[in-house]
């Protein structure tokens, strides 16, 4: 079985953030989120993954290479046509991935445990298609599953009034015959060819569609908080304790489950209080890390307390006050409106950002 993951897109709930950095590779725990659908699909086997991006996109195939760090071997399609859609996505990739059973996985999506059970259940039924569904609280943000009597009989893309609070995320796994459904398939409302039309042909059409639900936590990243939560979720479930031969001064107080990378040095009056991971080479001093945070790789904090935040590589923050539910992107400067005169606010905002002060 090979798979696809979408990686595309121009994620404009996230902007400022995603002016710069394509949303999939946004440090969670210090780790491109992306990096997660890869270590999941190598989990049951895949050996071949095709990633689809932007035109022109460079900065994917930097930070992902070749696949060989997971033991799978990855390819890169260009989204020919501008974003139309996930079945859009599946209908460019069909002259790859004809012939043989596939994967489809959003790149920004977050789950907890093993895709192990939707392979068995897709081989052991002979499906031509299995979905993963999972409860939300607010279904009308993605396609949802119309179900009677037990059985599927459609997916609604975000229905206004949705008839059950079932979502369909980001995991799909499909046969030749949903090339059939992809292409069969006429643009939505919104100029999209949606993904739950295309499944929803399949069940029309008598395929074999089974779908199965998702019963730990699935996370998707599509807005600001629901990075900060899918951070945590990960922090939560994967940082132990570790110093990497750090340098941790006479006065820093460390609580719970921190990860603290090579080089850095944490020095004066600090108190950390995990789930934290701190990347490789920071600077903290007189100041405090609160639980759910992510430090990334050579960034200095000093007099400032953070909680609950992201915090990308380079940024330097001495801002003499307590950040809470933050992300701060990489190279960025946070001083205090104390540290200079006049006193005041200082800012330079650009386009979508989001301040409060």
């Amino acid at each position: 079985m090979r798979a696809l993951i979408a990686a595309g897109g121009h994620a404009t709930r996230l902007r400022p953030i995603t002016y710069t950095i394509n949303k999939h590779i946004i440090p969670l725990a210090n780790k491109p989120m992306i990096f997660n659908a890869i270590e999941k699909l190598a989990g049951v086997g895949v050996k071949e993954i095709f990633i689809n991006v932007n035109p022109g996109e460079q900065e994917m195939q930097r930070y992902v290479g070749d696949g060989s760090e997971w033991g799978v071997k990855i390819h890169y399609i260009e989204q020919s046509g501008g974003p139309k859609g996930l079945a859009h996505i599946i209908k460019n990739a069909e002259p790859y991935l004809r012939g043989e059973p596939f994967i489809f996985y959003l790149g920004d999506n977050i789950i907890l445990g093993s895709l192990q059970r939707f392979v068995e259940r897709f081989e052991r039924d002979g499906l031509d298609c299995l979905l993963a569904f999972a409860r939300v609280k607010d279904p009308s943000r993605f396609g949802v599953a119309v179900i009677e009597n037990g059985k599927l009989i459609r997916v609604e893309e975000k229905p206004i009034n949705p008839k059950s609070d079932l979502a369909q995320t980001g995991i799909y796994l499909y046969n030749d015959s949903i090339f059939d459904a992809v292409n069969k398939i006429e643009p939505s409302s919104r100029g999209e060819y949606e993904i739950s039309d295309a499944n929803t042909y399949l069940i029309t059409s008598g395929r074999r569609v089974g779908w199965e639900e998702i019963t730990g936590w699935w996370k998707d990243t599509g807005k600001p908080e629901d990075l900060l939560e899918g951070n945590q979720l990960l922090l939560d479930e994967f940082i132990t304790t570790s110093k990497n031969d750090a340098m941790v001064g006479p006065d820093v107080v460390i609580q719970g489950r921190v990860s603290i990378g090579k080089g850095t040095v944490i020095w004066d009056n600090v108190l950390i209080r995990g789930p934290v991971i701190i990347g490789e080479n920071a600077v903290i001093k007189n100041s405090y890390i609160g639980p759910y945070s992510s430090i990334g790789n050579n960034c200095t904090i000093e007099n400032t307390e953070i909680e609950h935040s992201i915090v990308l590589e380079h940024a330097n923050i001495n801002a003499d006050t307590r950040i809470v539910d933050s992300i701060i992107g990489k190279n960025a400067i946070i001083r205090s409106a104390k540290s200079s005169l006049p006193l005041g606010h200082k800012l330079v905002v650009g386009d979508n950002s989001q301040v409060e002060i």
